[in-house]
């Protein structure tokens, strides 16, 4: 990661010629400094992906103006979907958790040692448990309780809270509820979840359980955006471990409780540098 500011570009259009040259040439045309660049060529789907990272004081405008220049210059004539971030702006994730407590107390430990650059507003649960721990770190704890007979307004109440708080993303840290569709439909890309399966095995609930019966040698754990389909989102990361038939799923969830974490964390850094872009129901991730 740069030291200094920097601003970064992802972008994706149909496949041509000259869009390096139209999106660089733009940029050194008024002397921006690029610092980093990355570029994949879909041949199936005709889709050409870019990321780029461009230092920010050297450009003679701010973001507003380089977003009209950009949009009329180059994003119009190519058919460009793209947005620009900088790199002085943190973004708020807002922490989702039910009862287990491994992937929370791993995403607190990062943020609190700057290993992720990002402000925490909030943590939503559905149960009281973590409530201590959270407000020992100084961050607001809401307890949203989800019954069969209150999920409307359990939910609104989960939105006003991250609508409030200015969020950018939730990552449901182990949150062992159903979003409604037209929740995860209002946040496209913006719901980050923790599976823990190496999917699209062993959807749904218990998937160690499910892999114990099935005798698996592999069982792993799977970041991805949140969809209407249940564990069927954009995986952005994914990692696994082997086992054998001597492991109880007593072990194979000890095991996989240490994938999740760092899957998680993985996952939620790609996401919050700006290096995932999605395509249907797939990610291109430039690492």
């Amino acid at each position: 990661m740069h030291r200094q500011r920097f601003y970064t570009l992802t972008a994706s259009c149909p496949d041509q010629v000259g869009i390096i040259a139209r999106v660089s040439g733009f940029i050194a045309g008024h002397g921006g400094w690029i610092l980093e660049s990355s570029y994949h060529s879909d041949a199936i789907t005709g889709r050409y992906f870019m990321r780029m990272e461009i230092r920010a004081d050297s450009l003679p405008f701010l973001l507003a103006e380089f977003r009209e220049r950009f949009e009329t210059a180059v994003a119009q004539p190519l058919s460009m979907q793209w947005r620009i971030n900088d790199s002085s702006i943190k973004k708020r994730v807002v922490v989702l958790v039910s009862k287990q407590e491994h992937c929370l107390y791993d995403l607190l430990a990062r943020w609190q040692a700057k290993e992720l650059e990002i402000e925490i507003p909030c943590v939503i649960s559905n149960h009281e448990s973590f409530r201590g721990f959270v407000e020992w770190h100084g961050i607001t704890f809401h307890h949203v309780p989800v019954t069969p007979d209150n999920k409307p307004a359990a939910f609104a109440e989960m939105r006003r809270i991250f609508e409030e708080a200015h969020g950018d993303c939730m990552v449901l840290a182990r949150y062992m509820q159903i979003l409604p569709p037209d929740f995860c439909a209002d946040y496209p890309g913006r719901i980050i979840n923790i599976h823990h399966s190496f999917l699209p095995s062993f959807v749904g609930a218990k998937p160690y359980h499910q892999a114990y019966d099935r005798g698996v040698k592999l069982i792993g754990a799977t970041c991805h955006y949140v969809t209407a389909d249940l564990d069927q989102g954009p995986i952005i990361e994914q990692d696994v471990i082997r086992i054998d038939h001597s492991d109880a799923i007593e072990d194979m969830v000890r095991y996989g409780k240490d994938i999740e974490k760092t899957v998680l964390a993985r996952g939620l850094r790609y996401h919050l540098e700006d290096r995932v872009l999605t395509h249907g129901n797939k990610t291109i991730v430039f690492r």
